[in-house]
């Protein structure tokens, strides 16, 4: 059963770090700190790009990693 946890706990740690490698950058240097965010045509449909389905992607498998984690502790 340990086993099959540390394994499953394993993958998990490897996808997380894949999932984040693959991310873009957030910001657009230093003007895109002073000018905050703006609506502009490229942000409209943000949650339709490859970046927001990896940035969903990462929250779930985090949250995998997290309780696994926790599992393992408890065993």
């Amino acid at each position: 059963m340990k086993l099959a946890v540390v394994i499953v706990h394993l993958i998990l740690c490897m996808a997380l770090v894949f999932i984040v490698i693959l991310q873009s950058g957030k910001t657009s240097g230093l003007s895109g700190a002073l000018s905050g965010s703006s609506d502009t045509f490229l942000s409209k449909n943000k949650s339709k790009t490859f970046d927001a389905r990896l940035a969903r992607a990462t929250k779930w498998v985090a949250g995998g990693f997290v309780v696994l984690t926790v599992v393992l502790n408890l065993i």
